[in-house]
């Protein structure tokens, strides 16, 4: 703990054993009390203490990334070679295999720097949020505004932001297993005590930042914040510890040291035979091959597979989805299945109370839209209205507050729009709290369907509760459940979610400290219907998700009925067969379940565990499936499914930590760009693997046949490793820049297995790489047997491969396309890379340093005609080759005719 964080809590030097502490004494030593820290003192220690959050690592220097850059066994190579020419005398061969070094290692570290900023500036976008008090109201804030003396409320779901010491609990149970590593949440007690000496697992008065609140609802102050925390500690711990690479990088590193292995294999064949068979020298063979190993190899690669992934998650970021995880981009474009929540995800999650409904069939309309209380209930008042209004207003855990002329909100959205109801009709729960003080609550949790607050009334207990009208029902006694079911039906028919009140009264104190027991015996106050309207632009995302072969499939905890009515709007469902209830699927066999997800659209009044069977019954039956949640409930299935969707403005902290991509909008129609983006990210990954192996076949077989058939070696190391620099230096990491083409979600989704190597990448390499060894060879071969010296002939020869290799740099843009359909425009940064480039490799031409180093001249006028149209042979080749593709492709697709 730092001078600041003991000038604030403890002048002794030493931190208290907060968990041995009466809760009232930890109020004390934090000079804080039960209505929290005022604004002002609240940025007076976050001035002493600094922000809460956790130490990190500060982002590697230009010197460190640039090291990082040589840490290659092919590095380690090629400065083998460096060491063996300058040995031989070779002095500006060794210098310029440094520069080519040093020229690499700038490249490679720019860009990489450029990730890791990118990298931090989303991470940054991903805030756990808290609920303190701060003057006596509840405020929510950002976890790193949390300073010591903070009273933080706690409810499932959610993050512990910092280390408190809790000051009540109503059934709060919080997963430790990060600290502890206990697998199992531990219930809490704010009222018991323990050892100074107890262990981290033995303190149930504590609860500690980054673990998760499983159930229940607590109170705490904030007593340590950042690194001295407990998770703090633990993280300066682990300061040094590496974090492991994405297995999509991983699987492209593997792929890069096949062809790595090819390469050199092919290098050290083509020594050999110069050696042995050609009497050329061994050393000058040597530092050949290794140049030739290192210019055909597709080191690059992994550089710019980073860099497509970072640029893609840039413009996720940019249409509201976050990514957590870079394989998540490219994964989200294989998605075949999505299984969406409902409620904020396909809705606006902005619910507004439209009808009650009496049990004397009484019904009201209510006026208004939104959180703020502005509308009417239409009707006349009466004991029954404001019965119903007060159990809205009491069983409630949000906040609606006034100030000045706007309305302020916090809370779950259902419970904000029955306060919103209740302001309405005149009933305000401040107002009704002090008349009837609560004494004791069971908050909501999906598992229970219904929340209930216990209240002192005239010398007795008043109960109110509030949930799903089936479940409220099994509490009621004398209720016509067979017509209060009905009316529900009837209402959520119109697309309402339906909410039942009741209430009752007992003489049987409750203890604010004892976990109630479910109410009974109580009256059935009547029916709310609320409405959350669908956001505008979903309908057109699940009209596109049906184009581009993506079948998407409500899952809610929702009544049924209300599930269609909302589906139907959205075109995933039409008849009441598409839609399968929770119950249905208690009892399903596996094979059964994968029946389920094939026929089914909506899934309603679903469990979380059947949620998370019906994500692995979807992928047992081929598909690849995201998973959208918001909820604590919702978390094992954003874990288990291949990529899950987490809602940023909604959604718990364990829905996001269990998730690879984070919705900063929470709307569906984020998802199908996130789809889009991803499409795009693997297509330019496969259009830089096209031009790193076309590039290197082409160098390898141009040297190969030449040295085979007894010809000079075509290219020397130097200019090997300088048309290597020239022509991949920038345009493979440009490639990753390129724009989609609009058309990404027309086509139908790849498969997650489908290798990159695939026939039409096969072909194009094998077709790219001939052609431009054959014209390579070729000319070389002709310009020999005309007598030209062999440096001429070797300085046309690099010209044309430098010309060839850049034009295919726009041939690679697109696999299927034109090269001629795609606007420059759409990425800059290649025309600007290929003709920097190719100004750099004229100028040198031209530079008595470089014509030394290099072995090479200006050409004359003659070869700046026919060089040019050999170079665009090639992209004529590949234009022929796209059109024969796409013949052979709708071949495919023709129906077959009888004869």
């Amino acid at each position: 703990m730092n001078d600041a964080r003991r000038s604030v809590l403890d002048p002794g030097g030493a931190a208290p054993p907060w968990h041995a502490l009466p809760a009232h004494e930890a109020l004390a030593r934090t000079a804080s009390s039960a209505d929290g820290l005022s604004r002002t003192q609240a940025q007076q220690r976050l001035a002493e203490c600094g922000p809460n959050i956790l130490p990190a690592q500060p982002a590697p220097g230009w010197l460190a990334i640039g090291l990082r850059q040589l840490k290659s066994p092919l590095i380690y190579v090629l400065l083998a070679a460096a060491v063996v020419s300058s040995a031989l005398g070779d002095v500006t061969d060794a210098a310029f295999i440094g520069i080519v070094l040093l020229v690499n290692s700038v490249i490679g570290g720019w860009q990489e720097w450029r990730a890791e900023r990118q990298s931090q500036s989303l991470q940054k976008l991903l805030r756990i949020r808290a609920n303190a008090l701060r003057d006596g109201e509840r405020v929510e804030l950002d976890a790193a505004e949390l300073v010591p003396g903070d009273i933080v409320g706690l409810e499932s779901g959610q993050l512990v932001p910092a280390d408190l010491r809790l000051l009540s609990t109503h059934g709060l149970e919080i997963a430790e297993a990060a600290l502890t590593g206990e697998s199992l949440a531990v219930l809490k007690d704010a009222a018991a005590m323990s050892a100074a000496a107890a262990a981290l697992a033995e303190r149930p008065t504590m609860a500690h930042a980054g673990s998760l609140v499983a159930r229940g609802r607590g109170l705490g102050v904030v007593v340590a914040t950042g690194a001295a925390t407990a998770i703090g500690r633990l993280a300066i711990a682990m300061s040094g510890t590496q974090s492991g690479q994405p297995p999509l990088v991983q699987r492209m590193e593997r792929f890069s040291r096949t062809i790595a292995i090819i390469v050199l294999i092919a290098a050290a064949l083509i020594g050999a035979v110069g050696v042995w068979v050609h009497g050329d020298g061994l050393a000058t063979m040597f530092v050949f091959a290794v140049a030739l190993a290192v210019s055909a190899i597709p080191e690059g690669l992994p550089v710019a597979l980073t860099v497509a992934l970072a640029i893609a998650a840039r413009r996720m970021a940019a249409r509201g989805a976050i990514v957590r995880r870079l394989p998540a981009v490219e994964g989200l474009g294989s998605c075949t299945l999505i299984a969406s929540d409902k409620t904020g995800t396909l809705t606006c999650n902005e619910l507004t109370a439209r009808e009650i409904w009496l049990p004397d069939e009484t019904r009201y309309a209510v006026t208004g839209s939104g959180y703020a209380p502005v509308g009417e209930i239409a009707g006349a008042p009466g004991a029954g209205l404001r019965r119903a209004l007060e159990i809205a207003a009491a069983c409630n855990e949000a906040d609606l507050h006034r100030r000045d002329a706007d309305w302020t909100w916090r809370g779950d959205p259902t419970d904000i729009a029955l306060l919103a109801l209740a302001e309405k009709g005149g009933v305000g729960r401040e107002p009704l709290l002090v008349e009837r003080p609560q004494v004791n609550e069971i908050p909501y949790e999906p598992e229970r369907r219904f929340a209930a607050s216990w209240h002192a009334f005239d010398g007795a207990t008043w109960i109110a509760v509030k949930g799903a009208p089936e479940r409220v029902l099994q509490m009621c006694t004398n209720a016509p459940a067979e017509r209060i079911l009905q009316a529900a039906e009837e209402m959520a028919q119109r697309g309402l979610r339906v909410l039942a009140l009741a209430s009752g009264v007992t003489a049987r104190g409750v203890a604010p400290q004892e976990t109630p027991a479910e109410p009974h015996d109580l009256e059935f106050a009547g029916l709310v219907g609320l409405i959350d309207p669908l956001r505008p632009e979903v309908r057109d995302a699940v009209r596109r998700c049906a184009a581009a072969g993506i079948r998407v499939v409500m899952v809610t905890g929702d009544h049924p009925t209300t599930a269609l009515a909302i589906a139907r709007e959205l075109g995933i469902a039409v008849q009441p067969q598409d839609v399968i209830h929770g119950s249905a699927l208690q009892a399903d066999s596996p094979d059964a379940l994968i029946q389920a997800i094939t026929r089914g659209r909506v899934f309603a009044r679903v469990t979380p565990e059947q949620k998370l069977a019906l994500v692995e019954a979807a992928q047992r039956a081929g598909h690849f499936v995201a998973v959208t949640g918001d909820g604590v409930n919702d978390a094992p299935a954003l874990r288990r499914a291949n990529i899950g969707v987490a809602m940023g403005r909604g959604g718990t902290d364990v829905a996001r930590e269990a998730s690879d991509l984070v919705l900063s909008d929470d709307n569906f129609a984020t998802i199908v760009a996130g789809v889009e983006e991803g499409r795009i990210a693997y297509q330019n990954i496969r259009n830089v693997v096209y031009l790193l192996t076309a590039a290197g076949a082409a160098e390898v077989l141009t040297v190969g046949l030449a040295v085979m058939i007894g010809l000079p070696i075509p290219l020397l190391p130097v200019q090997l490793l300088w048309l290597n620099l020239v022509t991949n230096g920038i345009q493979d990491v440009a490639l990753a820049f390129e724009r989609g083409r609009g058309d990404e979600l027309g086509a139908p989704p790849r498969r997650p297995d489908d290798p990159i190597f695939d026939r039409l990448m096969i072909e194009r390499g094998l077709l790219a790489g001939t052609w431009m060894a054959a014209l390579g060879f070729g000319a070389f071969a002709l310009l020999l047997q005309f007598e030209v010296p062999v440096d001429q002939a070797r300085n046309t020869l690099l010209l044309l491969m430098v010309l060839m290799q850049n034009v295919d740099a726009f041939n690679a843009r697109s696999e299927t396309r034109s090269a001629f359909s795609i606007p420059l425009r759409n990425n800059p940064l290649l025309a600007v890379g290929v003709t920097v480039a190719l100004a750099i490799h004229v100028i040198a031409m031209s530079l008595p340093l470089m014509q030394r180093v290099l072995r090479i001249e200006p050409v004359a006028l003659g070869g700046w005609i026919v060089l040019p149209l050999l170079a665009l042979s090639l992209l004529a080749v590949m234009e022929l080759h796209k059109r024969l593709w796409a013949h052979r492709g709708r071949a495919r697709l023709a129906p077959a005719t009888s004869p």
